[in-house]
């Protein structure tokens, strides 16, 4: 081959470049894929048609909720138990009760169920230490007829 010459271009080159063009495209997809499956921890909403239905029961429970003026903290003390802190419009709230799950937020741990000792006024710790990781915890505090929902990210 001498300097100047222009090799051809054949069929043989054009298949090459689409099958590696392909190929790439198929594998980026395929482990894409992959990904997403092993990290999804599944569905948010089972169905959602049923879900719309309760939407406006839920608006007014939210409501109601936040007509009760109840600050709720969350946080994780040394041991990993849960520590909740009560108030109801800058005051401690005494004699609530309070229970609930703590979820991995992947899926890839059991749930934890939780249960809580009052250990003064306004605060209230979990009987249960939670594994090492993030959680996501759902509770459910109760004073009388009075209930308050509280999801929490926990780290």
């Amino acid at each position: 081959m001498s300097i100047g010459t222009a090799r051809t271009f054949t069929g043989w080159h054009m298949t090459a470049i689409l099958v590696t063009f392909f190929g790439v495209v198929m594998a980026v997809n395929f482990t894409m894929a992959r990904m997403a499956i092993s990290t999804f921890g599944g569905t948010v909403v089972d169905n959602s048609y049923v879900a719309s239905q309760n939407y406006n029961s839920w608006l007014n429970a939210a409501e109601r909720q936040d007509r009760l003026g109840w600050q709720v903290v969350a946080r994780l003390d040394g041991d990993r138990h849960i520590m909740l802190s009560v108030q109801s419009n800058g005051t401690a709230l005494d004699g609530v009760s309070a229970t609930g799950d703590a979820l991995h937020p992947l899926g890839r741990e059991e749930d934890q169920p939780l249960s809580f000792v009052a250990i003064g006024e306004g605060a209230l710790r979990s009987k249960e230490a939670l594994p090492q990781g993030r959680w996501n915890v759902q509770l459910a505090l109760r004073k009388n007829a009075d209930i308050f929902h509280l999801r929490e990210p926990l780290q």
